[in-house]
């Protein structure tokens, strides 16, 4: 690919060798200049695709950071993923002389505030500690080339539709927009035909979305035995790594508290532990400090750490969706991955959802008191299975804003402002 030398350089460093199918479409697409609709899950290898061509773009330019005016916008629905997306920028920028600049909640905007006045080219950015730095004057959108929204779904799952409307008010007309998301339910279309302009439309989402190489497995209990069935998955030898998801905040800090006394390494992250609580559960689970993370659905996406051997669902989640995110933690970077989802006689209706969406029956294990009664149901769930595809929008490509050559300059796009 043409992209500048201190980015390949970068790139031999990592050994990427073969971009994924989301880099090879996206990439050229993005460095002619060209408005992108993305349709991939988490692990795709999607931040490198928007990355890489904003890095070059910012090389090439060679245009100076000013104080609280960016240049280049990424917005991103959790804390989590907005750091995971502010290191990759780093790493792959680390030969550039590019600033950025990392703003979100539940901590305090003094040192964000100070990355602003020194000038960044790049912002990273939860919508909501965003929009607080707009009402306070910390940030002018005025000057963005590159806009880019990442996991737009989830965005808008989380209820930052009003935010993301008072953000792209103040962006200015005249720019590149790159618009990724997990799914593309009517709501999300809408959205991009507002944000992008004759965009290519990539779609990289496996007609079965979940991972091939993750083992799937439900394990039919009663609620009373759930916590005996956990601890007893927990043992085995070949679980190294672990996520433990519950459908609530609560329920994840009592469950980590049964597990830690039960003698196991455990910590817990959820939407009301507060950022360095967050972060220093995540670490110590990267450094193997804890083998056991118990989380809510808020981890679902964004946590990009090797060597998850397993996924387990202690609660089965709210929506389907939610299942392929969750169990995406596992099996990355071309590994195996087993995941394990205990299921109640309550649950079943769920479980014929999950089925329908991944287009799979999914094998069942049945516990010493689990009901038996399951078997005539899961027939029912194959055979809705086999019609539940879902649609996906598919946007033709109808021209393009010009290639790279053609692509105004920085100086004429501010002349033409």
């Amino acid at each position: 690919m043409d992209l500048l030398a201190p980015l390949q350089r970068v790139l031999a460093e990592q050994r990427y060798e073969i971009p994924t199918p989301i880099q090879a479409q996206t990439i050229p697409a993005a460095l002619a200049g060209q408005d992108i609709l993305g349709c991939a899950q988490t692990g795709t290898g999607k931040t490198a695709a928007f990355a890489l061509p904003t890095l070059d773009y910012l090389g090439r330019e060679q245009m100076p950071a000013k104080r609280g005016r960016p240049l280049v916008l990424v917005l991103a629905p959790t804390r989590e993923l907005a750091i995971q997306i502010d290191k990759s920028f780093r790493i792959y920028g680390k030969y550039l002389s590019v600033r950025q600049a990392l703003v979100y909640g539940g901590v305090s905007q003094v040192k964000q505030v100070a990355a602003l006045r020194k000038g960044a080219h790049i912002l990273i950015a939860t919508p909501g500690r965003l929009v607080d730095l707009m009402d306070q004057q910390h940030v002018d959108l005025r000057d963005i080339e590159i806009l880019i929204l990442d996991e737009a779904d989830r965005m808008l799952d989380m209820g930052f539709m009003p935010q993301l409307r008072k953000i792209i008010a103040r962006l200015p007309r005249e720019r590149q927009s790159l618009f990724f998301s997990a799914t593309m339910p009517p709501r999300i279309r809408e959205l991009s035909k507002q944000l992008l302009y004759n965009p290519a439309s990539v779609n990289v989402t496996p007609k079965r979305p979940s991972v091939e190489l993750i083992e799937q497995q439900i394990v039919m209990v009663d609620k009373s035995n759930k916590l005996s069935t956990l601890r007893n998955l927990l043992k085995q030898a070949s679980v190294e790594r672990a996520i433990v998801f519950t459908r609530t905040k609560r329920g994840a800090n009592v469950l980590a508290k049964k597990l830690d006394i039960a003698g196991f390494r455990t910590a817990a992250i959820h939407g009301n532990k507060s950022q360095g609580a967050r972060q220093k559960a995540l670490e110590a689970f990267r450094k193997s400090h804890v083998n056991v993370l118990v989380a809510t659905d808020v981890a679902s996406r964004g946590i990009d750490i090797d060597g998850i051997t397993h996924v387990i669902n202690y609660d089965m989640p709210m929506e389907p969706e939610s299942y392929v995110h969750r169990i995406g933690r596992t099996g990355r970077a071309g590994a195996d991955g087993m995941a394990v989802s205990l299921c109640t006689s309550e649950d079943r209706a769920m479980l014929r959802s999950i089925e329908r969406l991944i287009r799979k029956q999914l094998p069942v294990v049945n516990t010493s008191r689990a009901d038996d009664r399951h078997s005539g149901d899961r027939q029912n769930a194959s055979t809705a299975g086999t019609t539940g595809s879902r649609r996906r929008s598919r946007r033709s490509y109808r021209g393009t804003r010009g290639n790279r050559s053609s692509r105004p300059t920085a100086a004429q796009r501010q002349k033409s402002r």
